[in-house]
């Protein structure tokens, strides 16, 4: 079976590049007066040839900045020139003091959260993207754009799976979709009882019960804040060992409600019982709110699928592209099933907007003025396949799995049942699993991030990017075992 490596390795034999080093960058000089002079190729070359570099470098250089890289920064700070620099110097001055301070997640070792190191394909695209400067809100400013986000969210319904005629729309990130279905979960419930909650608001509107789960995620905390459903108002109820709710403990629901489940936990990876949470919520009329900011990837991929039985059942579904698909930051993605209640939660008018040309995407969603993130998502798609993709997540719950394993048999414990790409990992007593963390990112040999489960200090470890390998994982489970025996 074809894993995304080798997919990698066939699109590299036939168009490899070289990564020239610092001395062999060009020095280019860019007159700013000259009338109709051109200033984008000679500053584009010099952006390429720094980017080339710094992810030709990328594997050699530490993971996390040292306090020196960062120290640093203050040469982009002070107070802003009168007369402005030379466009050459600006490049030179980001990249020289920039580069070093940056987090090496497009590197093979970055295991801080899940932040997939972009694919070759995405960046590539991102600069065509950028280079086309299209304003992706309505189909007359931008078809390519609009078109493509039509694409590929018709795509992304039928790779994992949900109902046909669902709607969606593309935003910044997880927590812009939990906002967007949210919305749209607010208008349908209301509407229902009898509310126009976009002409009248909240106040004096039908109470909403919304149930979250005792390991819910902070970013659909804040967007039930951001959608006046408010954070404190919510019934939260309690978990299994792993953070899957427990949903024998479901409150009788009765009017307007909102269950939010999840795909993914942010520590364990577990994912709740969503069939049958969706059973439950239909006796009741509830609205089922997913979030799957990345375990929704495990319906992409016959081994993992059966963790997210009943997907298809929900009302509405939160996840992004920048995590497991590896596509740039920022990528997010909510979908609905219901598409007029979304269609009337994203409404918008004006007397210039007129009638659309085309599906406008400022219609479907928070934002006006937006990117077009349709093509980098687009490109990760049409490059990985149907296959690619669900064996991209394949690869890294394997990785993470060998992770736990070298862990293990080094004598350490694992806190977590290691059924994706999360794995948690306790190097004895809280204050000495603090100190072995932080000796591992002074280290510079890989980067992994701390957190609090069940009441014990971990470091959380999680596989996103396609370029990992097995012998990054065997070399940062050396340097992790080294760390635990040097701290005192």
């Amino acid at each position: 079976m074809l894993m995304v490596n080798g997919i990698i390795d066939a699109w590299r034999a036939g168009a490899s590049l070289p990564n020239p080093g610092e001395r062999s960058m060009p020095v280019l000089t860019v007159d700013r007066r000259a009338p109709g002079g051109d200033l984008y190729t000679p500053l584009l070359e010099l952006a390429a040839a720094r980017a080339r570099h710094y992810l030709g470098s990328i594997g050699d250089r530490r993971v996390g900045p040292s306090r020196a890289d960062i120290a640093a920064l203050d040469q982009l700070g002070g107070a802003l020139t009168k007369e402005g620099r030379d466009p050459v110097a600006i490049l030179d001055l980001l990249d020289r003091v920039g580069s070093p301070a940056t987090m090496a997640v497009m590197g093979r070792r970055f295991f801080g959260g899940v932040i997939g190191g972009s694919l070759p394909v995405t960046v590539a695209a991102h600069w065509i993207a950028d280079a086309w400067d299209q304003n992706a809100c309505l189909f007359e400013l931008s078809p390519v754009t609009a078109y493509l986000e039509e694409v590929v969210l018709e795509w992304l319904i039928d790779l994992f799976g949900l109902p046909r005629k669902s709607a969606g729309a593309l935003v910044v990130g997880t927590q812009a979709a939990h906002v967007t279905a949210l919305a749209a979960a607010r208008h349908a419930l209301l509407a229902k009882a009898g509310w126009d909650v976009e002409q009248d608001g909240l106040f004096g509107a039908p109470p909403i019960t919304v149930v979250v789960g005792e390991e819910a995620h902070a970013t659909l905390l804040k967007a039930l804040a951001l959608v006046g459903l408010g954070c404190r108002r919510v019934v939260t109820i309690p978990v299994d060992s792993q953070g899957r709710m427990r949903v024998d403990a479901l409150p009788k629901l009765s009017g307007p409600a909102i269950i939010c489940a999840q795909l993914g936990n942010v520590n364990s990876g577990c994912c709740d019982p969503l069939e049958a949470l969706c059973d439950a919520a239909r006796q009741s009329g509830a609205w089922v709110h997913v979030d799957g900011a990345f375990g929704l990837w495990a319906s992409t991929t016959p081994d993992r699928r059966h963790l997210t039985t009943g997907v298809e059942l929900a009302d509405s579904w939160a996840t992004d592209g920048h995590k497991w698909l590896n596509t740039p930051q920022d990528c997010g993605i909510a979908i609905v099933r219901h598409r007029e209640a979304l269609r009337i939660a994203m409404a918008v008018s004006g007397a210039y907007l007129g009638e659309p040309a085309g599906r406008d995407p400022m219609r479907w969603c928070p934002d006006s003025s937006r990117r077009g993130r349709a093509i980098e998502l687009w490109a990760a798609l049409g490059f990985l396949g149907r296959r690619g993709v669900g064996e991209q997540v394949e690869r890294t719950c394997r990785l993470a799995a060998r992770f736990a394993d070298g862990l293990r048999r080094a004598g350490h414990e694992v806190l977590n049942e290691v059924t994706l790409n999360q794995v948690l990992v306790s190097f004895g007593p809280d204050d000495l699993t603090d100190r072995v963390i932080r000796a591992i990112q002074e280290d510079g040999t890989c980067w992994c991030g701390g957190t609090t489960w069940h009441g014990r200090r971990a470091m959380r470890i999680s596989v996103s990017s396609w370029a990992t390998t097995e012998a990054d994982v065997d070399m940062c489970v050396d340097t992790m075992t080294r760390a635990y025996r040097q701290t005192p």
